[in-house]
């Protein structure tokens, strides 16, 4: 089973087409799939409208990213994890591609980015380098990040003491496991 995990706060603006689009990659694929939201205390309607779509939501008030994704993996059922932010919409293809990378053995990874339009040309350029940049280093993105279970329970999730940054904690961490 693919398991999304969303961690949200306050985010009743951008859930619903983020959901749709995980729904819709997730119908796309014909595999199994679940959504948890984990809702960060939000003072919005982001808890109902996760439900109204379908999701399942699990309520936390850490105010802290690492320990919202940790919460929504815990809650998660799937062997495979996709973590995708509240504001991001992906589609079948970089859904089908994380899966298929995981199937071929990938313990974890990511997907480049790009702003919808319309976006600064400054934006844009270093939006750019920032995804080449991350390519060349190894390190996924928090916005659409990537990995199996087995990986995500050895590593011991994403590292609580930070704040900020952890998806390339993980990232790291991830990859200077040896896997066999």
């Amino acid at each position: 089973m693919i398991s999304f995990i969303v961690p949200a706060y306050n985010e009743a603006q951008c859930l619903p087409a983020a959901l749709a689009a995980l729904h819709a990659a997730g119908q796309a694929l014909g595999e199994p799939y679940e959504i948890v939201v984990a809702d960060d205390a939000s003072t919005d309607a982001t808890a109902a409208i996760a439900r109204e779509q379908g999701a399942i939501v699990v309520s936390v008030a850490n105010r802290q990213i690492a320990a919202t994704r940790n919460a929504g993996a815990r809650a998660a059922r799937g062997k495979w994890l996709i973590f995708v932010d509240a504001d991001t919409l992906v589609n079948a293809a970089v859904v089908r591609a994380a899966v298929q990378a995981m199937r071929s053995g990938a313990v974890g990874g990511g997907a480049g980015m790009r702003f919808d339009d319309p976006a600064p040309a400054y934006a844009r350029l270093m939006l750019r380098g920032a995804v080449c940049l991350f390519r060349v280093t190894g390190y996924a993105a928090g916005c659409f990040l990537f990995c199996t279970r087995t990986a995500f329970v050895a590593v011991g999730g994403f590292d609580e003491q930070y704040y900020g940054a952890e998806e390339l904690v993980m990232s790291r961490a991830t990859a200077r496991r040896s896997w066999s």
